[in-house]
Formats: C-alpha cells, sequence, structure tokens
C-alpha cells in the first residue's frame, strides 16, 4: 500500500491531472503526469485508474496491486506537488509485471522529459 500522504483519493485531483498534465502512453498504460509547486503539497502523489474493460475484479485488483508496487519507489524520484495518475489499459491483464514496469519507466521518462516544438 501506498502511505495516505502518497495518495490521490479525490476526483477533483484525479479531473486535475488528466485536463492540466502531461499524457504519455505505452503498450500496458497511460501515465498523466502533473508537476505543481512544491508549496502546494510536501510529497508526490498518486492514483490509479482500472476500469473493467481491463477484466473482472480479480484480474483489476492484480493489476492495481502490480502498478501500486512499480509506482511506490518512483514517487521518491518525483518533486514534491508532483500528482501522477496510472490508467492502466485492457493488455495490462495479460502483461508480466517486468512488462508493466518497462512501460511504465518508458512513460514516466517521456512525461518528464521536455516537450518538443513542432
Amino acid at each position: 500500500m501506498l502511505a495516505a500522504a502518497q495518495r490521490l483519493r479525490k476526483s477533483s485531483d484525479f479531473t486535475a491531472t488528466f485536463r492540466g498534465g502531461r499524457r504519455v502512453g505505452r503498450g500496458t498504460l497511460v501515465v498523466h503526469l502533473q508537476i505543481d509547486e512544491p508549496a502546494l503539497a510536501s510529497t508526490a502523489r498518486a492514483g490509479f485508474v482500472v476500469s473493467k474493460a481491463v477484466g473482472n475484479a480479480v484480474v483489476r485488483n492484480r493489476v492495481r496491486r502490480r502498478l501500486r508496487h512499480l509506482v511506490r519507489p518512483r514517487l521518491a524520484d518525483l518533486p514534491p506537488g508532483t500528482r501522477l495518475v496510472v490508467r492502466a489499459l485492457p493488455p495490462a491483464a495479460d502483461a508480466t509485471a517486468e512488462t508493466l514496469g518497462t512501460d511504465l519507466e518508458a512513460a514516466l521518462a517521456a512525461a518528464r522529459s521536455p516537450r518538443r516544438r513542432r
């Protein structure tokens, strides 16, 4: 489990992250990352979205546990005030923990990199 201070719980926090953050997708998941001012929060916080499209309740909870386990050490690398929402896609149900970890790492790196000009 994530500590209470590290979890996103309010719907408004999820919505603000979806609308104001950077979105990066990989094969099994989509990462929404919003870096706020450090004065607003003392730690980075994370939330998870695993819809019924991923599978039944047992599969969804397994995917959520795996993602939570993978995100926990990566929260320390994010600046204080950061909000992270990880949305699982249907292929996450059959993915190994290694695949989920690789996709999460790649998505976080892409979301943190500076935007390129078009």
